[in-house]
């Protein structure tokens, strides 16, 4: 499959990095629009490409048209361009983000072209780090039939890997990622806010964490998240979390209810590991209800 010219619309980290990685990979970038011109003309004079002012210019004569805005402009910028007949027969037009399905790119289908998403399963704190992570990460494929050898190639050319999921099944999907980046993020946030409790700066406290996070990520990694699974809860140990209870509960109702939530969801993890049986979980339950 020969490589599409590539059109970027949006040239924040996202678009940034797909843009550099794929002019690296042999790809042309025919044009790069963005709500902010000397954004756009910053990245094109880093990929040799043009920047205008206008999506609809960036757009016509691609063959693959990213819109890599924020989620809450991707329909506007989709119809715009397609009204304007800058999409038509031929052409893919994909968008990046995980919580929406390629129905957002409204106007697209209409005009005979091709919709799909494209979602890297990775968090970007900078255009580096997003070109440092985009290797080896997983992108969900979901759109038309005939766009995702397109996707995939993409994909593989950025020397990831892609699964496929429907559009139905686009918001669950998301969420699952919001719970294990953004909320592991909050997890650790809360912890060493615990930490500050007794004395510790929030930054010592994370250097004091951060072996036991990393060295819990190791054995996710080597044994998966079940046979991972260690503490008090997976021993079946309630002393233990019966003094956890009051000590959190010093420092704030919000703190003790998320230990609480989190202990009862982890006692469901420990059964299916085998580390305790239906009593010790009834004991545990018992002990981690909201009283």
């Amino acid at each position: 499959m020969s490589m599409p010219k590539i059109a970027v619309i949006g040239a924040g980290k996202v678009g940034s990095a797909l843009a550099i990685l794929l002019k690296e990979r042999g790809y042309t970038v025919s044009g790069v629009a963005s709500r902010s011109f000397e954004s756009a003309r910053a990245l094109a004079l880093r990929v040799g490409s043009v920047a205008f002012d206008r999506p609809e210019d960036a757009a016509a004569g691609a063959g693959l048209i990213f819109i890599t805005t924020p989620d809450r402009e991707i329909q506007n910028v989709s119809r715009y361009i397609s009204d304007l007949g800058a999409v038509g027969p031929g052409q893919v037009v994909a968008h990046t983000s995980g919580a929406h399905s390629s129905h957002q790119l409204a106007g697209v289908r209409e005009r005979g072209a091709m919709a799909v998403s494209i979602h890297p399963l990775q968090s970007f704190a900078d255009v580096k780090t997003a070109m440092e992570n985009l290797p080896g990460s997983y992108f969900a494929l979901e759109g038309d039939e005939r766009s995702i050898p397109v996707a995939e190639q993409i994909v593989a050319d950025l020397k990831g890997r892609s699964f496929y999921i429907d559009a139905a099944d686009k918001e669950l999907y998301h969420a699952a990622a919001c719970i294990a980046s953004n909320y592991l993020v909050s997890l650790v946030h809360l912890s060493t806010g615990l930490y500050e409790k007794f004395g510790l700066t929030r930054k010592e406290a994370f250097q004091a964490l951060l072996p036991l996070i990393q060295g819990t990520i190791n054995n996710i990694e080597k044994v998966g998240p079940v046979q991972a699974l260690t503490g008090p809860v997976a021993r079946g140990d309630v002393s233990t979390v019966e003094g956890h209870l009051p000590a959190l509960a010093r420092v704030g109702k919000e703190e003790e209810s998320i230990y609480r939530l989190m202990g009862k969801y982890t006692v469901r993890v420990a059964l299916e590991k085998g580390s305790i049986d239906r009593r010790q979980a009834g004991e545990l339950l018992k002990h981690l209800e909201e009283e």
